[in-house]
């Protein structure tokens, strides 16, 4: 000893799951800061160019409409005042949720374009955010990585950049699978959000159906047909005619026709583009397989530990969607990142998280170098699941509060 204390040498060890985690965040956190600062200090030459370049300027031109007592799915109406804020010329947003969504949009017809972006900006955030940190309680993160993880998630990035409606799907599905054990009735009604986009939750809604029979689970029903009759008494009050208007837009568009990177997109244009209905085999088919699956267990079954490979293959099988609607996979992918025990199974999930954000900004939306993105979400998820058998799965609690998740 020469008077120097001896220490004990640590080894420091590096962690590929958490660099690759960090980029992401780092990543997203970067885009979302411009964006925001893009709208609050303003846009060089015009902001109304970057507020009417965005799918949020379909829903403040509904709620303009609306307002004015108009059509708020009326293309050319929508088209004339979408070119006035800046939207590309060739280009047309119209809104293509139910009638039953209208009071979203309704309040934006009120504000200037600016703030009505500024405003839903923070309302599609806020949401995010709530939704990560209930998901993350739910399962369990002391090291809050998968917090960071589910954040960075392309999806939602685009979502809040696009300024889309999927995160009120997002936070309808984790207050469900939060509540549905103590509160049923209020579990039902945030449910009900999930409305705005019926067409992934197919499987999933034919399970909850037949679940809530089985286990009489009626309040949770109720609670979802009260958030519909409200919306939809709304809709009426503010415009009566909206439901032959939204019927005869559907009609008249292509909507169940375009190509927006989904599997069963493909199968219907591989085989017959004008025979719309093809879309829907494989929902129709993993229905048959929901049920299947879900009858043995029914007695036994639990949301929050089996709802997330339901939740996945309904994305999976949806007729139609967009690559930001992909958000709703995130309580899953938590569920999957926090069973697993390989930090390179955690890693595998960060390096598609980073490929897919490489691919938005070089890869126009949509594009069929897109239809790797929901099938992936599904196959990691099933390898993350497995791994936590072989290795021995970490422990997840039913229900898990706020100030347990501080404690541990």
């Amino acid at each position: 000893m020469d008077g120097k204390l001896d220490r004990p040498s640590v080894k420091q060890h590096f962690d590929l799951a958490e660099f690759f985690i960090a980029l992401a965040l780092g990543f997203a956190f970067f885009i979302a800061a411009l964006y925001f600062a893009i709208q609050i200090i303003g846009y060089p030459g015009d902001f109304h160019h970057h507020a009417g370049s965005r799918d949020f300027i379909s829903y403040w031109a509904s709620g303009k409409q609306l307002v004015d007592h108009a059509n708020p799915y009326d293309p050319e109406a929508i088209s004339a005042l979408e070119h006035a804020e800046g939207l590309n010329v060739h280009d047309t947003l119209v809104m293509r949720n139910p009638p039953w969504a209208l009071p979203f949009a309704y309040p934006l017809g009120f504000v200037g374009v600016r703030w009505g972006a500024i405003l839903w900006s923070l309302l599609v955030l806020g949401c995010l955010f709530l939704s990560v940190r209930w998901v993350c309680q739910l399962y369990g993160d002391p090291a809050k990585t998968l917090r960071w993880l589910a954040l960075s998630f392309t999806p939602a990035l685009i979502c809040f950049l696009t300024g889309q409606t999927s995160m009120f799907l997002l936070i309808g599905l984790v207050l469900f699978l939060r509540l549905h054990k103590t509160r049923p009735f209020a579990a039902g009604a945030a449910l009900g959000l999930c409305a705005l986009k019926p067409q992934f939750f197919l499987p999933f809604a034919l399970v909850l159906l037949v679940w809530i029979v089985v286990t009489r689970s009626y309040r949770i029903l109720a609670g979802g047909m009260t958030t519909m009759a409200a919306c939809s008494l709304i809709t009426t009050w503010i415009d009566p005619a909206a439901w032959s208007q939204y019927a005869y837009y559907v009609h008249h568009s292509s909507m169940t026709r375009e190509f927006t990177g989904y599997p069963s997109e493909l199968l219907r244009d591989s085989i017959h583009p004008a025979w719309e209905w093809l879309a829907f085999v494989p929902a129709i088919l993993a229905c048959i397989w929901a049920l299947a699956w879900f009858w043995p267990r029914r007695h036994a079954w639990d949301w929050i530990e089996q709802g997330s490979l339901l939740m996945l293959v309904s994305l999976v099988v949806a007729p139609f969607g967009w690559i930001f609607d992909q958000s709703v996979a995130i309580p899953a992918l938590v569920h999957g990142a926090r069973t697993t025990r390989s930090r390179t199974v955690l890693a595998v999930l960060a390096i598609a998280i980073l490929a897919m954000d490489v691919e938005f900004c070089l890869v126009r939306v949509p594009s069929p170098y897109w239809l790797w993105t929901t099938p992936a979400w599904l196959v990691w998820y099933l390898f993350a699941r497995a791994s936590s058998r072989e290795q021995g799965a970490m422990p997840i609690p039913a229900s898990l509060s706020a100030s347990d998740t501080a404690s541990r």
